[in-house]
Formats: structure tokens, sequence, C-alpha cells
């Protein structure tokens, strides 16, 4: 991006002072900020035109006083301006939106749901990056890297891959289609809590359907779906699809039941119910389970933390391909799950079980696996 002209960099400076002196006034006196500001505030970052000691400031200040719907808009919106988007030749696309900052109690099924989407006839994208707190865990990179897929495509290469109807899926890194939010992770890192930047990032878009694209992405809180549904609206998405998953991926638990919030066509979202063994689904374990030969810690009872992000990616890229050959277990169920919730999303099957049943058979086959190149 172009640095800003000195006159531009003083209006920057007045206006970053007058924002911080707003948001960072404590509990009950600090000021919410309008949607414009917020947009130019993260312009500023992302041109890196801010003293990281004010930039810091500003995320961390619109975090302890909550972000407000405005407040987060113009954060996406600086975002989707300096993202580099590209259009798939296809007609729709399903944009797979995990935690970037990824998995750290439990082997990831996730990164392998693109490839079986595609092979039922939806081209599908996922995206994210390598390392980024607060987790620091197994990212989609890192499990696709570890099964020999090309990771660091650009928003282009990633869409004619999806118009490739032998392929028909990619992952795109955010430091190839959004450069300069990708150069914040280090002063992500030295503050240590999460921010704004954590909600949002996901929503980015870089790759688009002719006619529509699909948003799919998982939370753990039950404030986020209204908050995810109105930022995927200003983004853009035809349709959103909010699954409360583990570990707040788009994969829900295998053995309870649980939630999702999804909109059509740009409209109201609405809250639908769902069990694992409506469609089969008999797990004593709620997710991929940890095994123990993957080096690990435990915190707290019950909870192991995976301390060897490589060891864990190349376990789940195997226990994922074999999935995709057919074999059955937990990764298995998980992709199942998760690809049955989205077809029958997008309309492509009347009920879930039919949608299931679409699932099983592309999974038994084992033809997926022959996309995972």
């Amino acid at each position: 991006m172009n640095a800003p002209s000195p006159t531009e960099q003083e209006q920057l400076d007045r206006m970053m002072a007058s924002i911080i002196q707003r948001i960072a006034t404590g509990p009950d006196l600090s000021k919410d900020i309008e949607q414009e500001e917020a947009r130019q505030g993260m312009l500023g970052l992302l041109r890196n035109a801010v003293d990281p000691v004010r930039a810091a400031i500003f995320l961390i200040a619109l975090r302890m006083k909550r972000e407000t719907r405005e407040e987060n808009r113009g954060v996406l919106q600086a975002i989707l301006d300096v993202t580099d988007h590209a259009t798939a030749e296809v007609d729709e696309v399903l944009d797979i939106a995990d935690p970037y900052d990824g998995y750290n109690r439990t082997l990831p099924a996730s990164p392998f749901l693109a490839p079986l989407m595609a092979e039922l006839g939806v081209p599908a994208i996922s995206h994210g990056l390598d390392r980024v707190g607060p987790k620091y865990g197994i990212t989609h990179r890192h499990v696709l890297a570890a099964a020999g897929v090309d990771v660091d495509l650009d928003s282009h290469a990633a869409a004619r891959r999806l118009s490739d109807p032998a392929l028909g899926w990619a992952y795109v890194d955010q430091a190839r289609f959004c450069p300069p939010l990708h150069d914040l992770i280090e002063l992500r890192q030295k503050m240590i809590k999460r921010s704004v930047i954590t909600t949002v990032e996901v929503l980015a878009q870089p790759v688009r359907g002719r006619l529509k694209t699909h948003f799919m992405t998982g939370y753990v809180h039950k404030p986020y779906p209204p908050v995810y549904a109105d930022l995927a609206r200003l983004a853009g998405f035809d349709s959103a699809l909010l699954i409360r998953g583990v570990e707040g991926g788009v994969i829900p638990s295998l053995r309870q039941a649980g939630k999702y919030v999804a909109y059509h066509d740009g409209g109201e979202e609405e809250e639908h119910d769902i069990a694992p063994d409506r469609i089969g689904i008999r797990q004593d374990t709620r997710c991929v389970p940890v095994p123990d030969d993957i080096p690990q810690s435990a915190r707290g009872e019950g909870t192991v933390t995976i301390t060897d992000t490589a060891a864990g990616a190349r376990r789940a890229a195997e226990l994922g391909m074999a999935a995709l050959r057919g074999e059955h277990g937990p990764t298995y169920d998980s992709l199942l799950y998760a690809a049955a919730l989205a077809l029958h999303h997008l309309g492509r099957a009347d009920s879930l079980s039919d949608a299931a049943a679409r699932v099983r058979e592309v999974l038994d086959s084992g033809r997926a696996a022959a996309r995972v190149a």
C-alpha cells in the first residue's frame, strides 16, 4: 500500500489521537466511535502509518470497552478494502472459515472439508495463516501442508483451482490474500490478548463465486452469531452457516445436542437445534481425540493441550486422508456432520438425513481423496 502523504499523515495522527482519547478512558467514560472512524483507523494500521504503541492502544481499548456493531463493521470494511479478491469461474462458492489460531485440544478434521464439499458438487475454499494467538494451535495451513497441498497460492490461483472440475477447492493464506493484515501478526503477538481483528479477519472473502458466496464458520460463545451474521451481510455473503463447534470450529460435538444459526439470501438469521444421533453418528468422544503419542500437557481435569503442533498436524493429515478414503472413526464422523450441515444449508438436500446419506456415499467411495493434490 502507498504511504500517506505528509498532509494525510497529519490528519491520521490527529484522528487517532482523538479516537484514543475517546475509547481509552476507562469502563465508565469510554465512548464509541463511528463506523467510518473505525475504518479509517484500521486502514492506518494496515498502511503501517500508525505508531505501534497507538496501534496497540487502539485495538486493546476497543476490546476492553467491547466493540460496537459499527466499530466491528468499520474494521472489517478496512480489511475488505485491502484484500486481494478473486472470482472463481463457478456460480457458487462455500467459504469455510475455521479459527485462524487453530486447534490445541483436538486434531482438526475440518481442513479436509473443502475437498469433500468439492466432491459433493460444491466448490469450496478455506483460508487461514501459519501461527497466531491466542491459541497458536494447529491450523489448516499446517495440516494441508502435511498432506502435500500447496498452501502458498494467491487468491487468483486459488480461484483457478475452484474452477477446475477435477479439483474444485483450494486453501489460500492470509499472507497472500491480505499482506497488510498479515504484517500485523507481530503486533498482535506482543499484545497477547485477542482483539477485534480475531473476530473479523475470517470474513475477508478472498475468493467469490460468480453468483453467490456462502459463509461457514464456527463459534463458542452465544453472543457471536448475530455479530457474525451482521458482518457476513456487510461482506456480501449471500448466506451464512454459523455452527456452535468444538474449539470454535465448524464441526459440532459428536456426542451431544448442539445448535447452528443461519440466514439465506441476506435475510434474518434463525437458530436450529441439531443432534448427531439424528444422522446416525454415535461417538463416545465429542471430537477427534489426541492420541497418546502426540506430545501434550494436561491442563485441568480431562483437558490436554497439544505441545507439538507439527506432530499433531501430521497425524491430523493422516487421519483426514484416511477418512476421505472411507475409513470410519471420529474424523470420518466429523466430516460427515459438517458436510451434511453445509449441504442441507445450501439447499442441495431436502433434509439433514438426506444430506448425510449423500455424504456417506461419497466418503465410503473414497473419491474425495483424489482431490487432495
